[in-house]
């Protein structure tokens, strides 16, 4: 499996570099909005966006100011959509830590995420970053709708492929994609190779979808059980969409009150995931998952051969073999 310091090396000082130039993006005379904002930049996790954007920039060219202001902004952006999601999941936990909603309350996370996307803005504009300003508001744009399309079919359950893929694409690949095109734009790519690195960054992204969708079947957590959290969200995924596609209408259907019930038991969910692995969904889910990755590495591979390109193609490889 691939390591993350050897994929960061290309831009290992670029990233050591970034992270006093984010803490002081999101700087203010306020003392509570402060720390706030220190409790987020200390429970960051892998930088894999900032990478994303670096490695891209750094692939067909030299790293600018205008790279730095980049992932500052899908920091800034993606940071501010996290915690209002946590606040409309009323979700206290977020990678093992407190979420901002439960320190702070609901009121205060809403304003501080409304805060983080008005630096966003004010980087890009105050820097004459519109190109920048305009890919990052497209894909927050796209995540709003996938959030919105989610809640709308899983009150029905009536989610099928293409609709699965609709899903995953607006909820994570277009992030992804952003970060890939704004470190092109940042370094002077133009509209075609920007259009391409986009459709890098989405292909990659669904795979990258598709293996957290993996994480809720398979043996992931300390008591060595699949964690189910989809399940218990009545989310259907791609393992299950798949198995309730092989299998017969009064299974289906038997599966689907299951899935529907409000509070589900060890049992039910057991059941529920070994339904999905019976019936081909896993085996089925993880040869997509490789099937975006491979694409989006084809693409990628038309680009010029160098260090960060080949680091990029391990950061891919990594989203897809990465332990939860």
């Amino acid at each position: 499996m691939s390591n993350l310091k050897n994929i960061q090396s290309p831009i290992k000082n670029e990233l050591a570099e970034f992270e006093p130039f984010f803490r002081k993006s999101v700087k203010s005379n306020i003392s509570l909005l402060d720390i706030v904002t220190n409790y987020i930049i200390k429970r960051k996790g892998k930088q894999m966006r900032p990478m994303f954007v670096f490695l891209t920039a750094k692939m067909l060219g030299k790293i600018t100011e205008s790279t730095y202001r980049a992932s500052a902004l899908i920091e800034l952006m993606h940071t501010a959509t996290l915690i209002h999601d946590d606040v409309v999941d009323d979700s206290n936990m977020r990678r093992g830590v407190f979420s901002i909603n439960a320190l702070w309350k609901n009121k205060i996370a809403v304003l501080v995420g409304d805060f983080l996307l008005s630096k966003g803005m004010l980087i890009a504009l105050e820097n004459e970053e519109y190109d920048l300003l305009k890919i990052v508001s497209k894909a927050v744009r796209e995540m709003s709708e996938g959030e919105l399309l989610q809640i709308e079919k899983a009150r029905k359950l009536d989610i099928d492929e293409d609709v699965y893929f609709n899903i995953i694409r607006k909820k994570t690949a277009v992030l992804i994609a952003s970060c890939l095109a704004t470190g092109g734009k940042s370094v002077g790519a133009d509209t075609e190779q920007v259009e391409k690195l986009w459709k890098v960054g989405e292909l990659a992204g669904i795979a990258f979808q598709i293996k957290d969708d993996l994480f809720d079947y398979q043996k992931t957590n300390l008591t060595g059980k699949p964690s189910g959290n989809d399940i218990k969200e009545r989310k259907l995924t791609l393992p299950l969409i798949h198995a309730l596609k092989n299998t017969s209408k009064s299974e289906q259907k038997h599966i689907l009150s299951l899935l529907k019930k409000k509070n589900k038991s060890d049992k039910i969910i057991s059941e529920i995931t070994n339904f999905a692995k019976e019936n081909n969904g896993l085996e089925y889910t993880e040869r997509m998952m490789i099937q975006y990755k491979d694409e989006a590495l084809n693409l990628l591979n038309e680009f010029t051969k160098n260090e960060a390109r080949e680091a990029l193609i391990e950061l891919i490889n990594y989203s897809i073999t990465r332990v939860k």
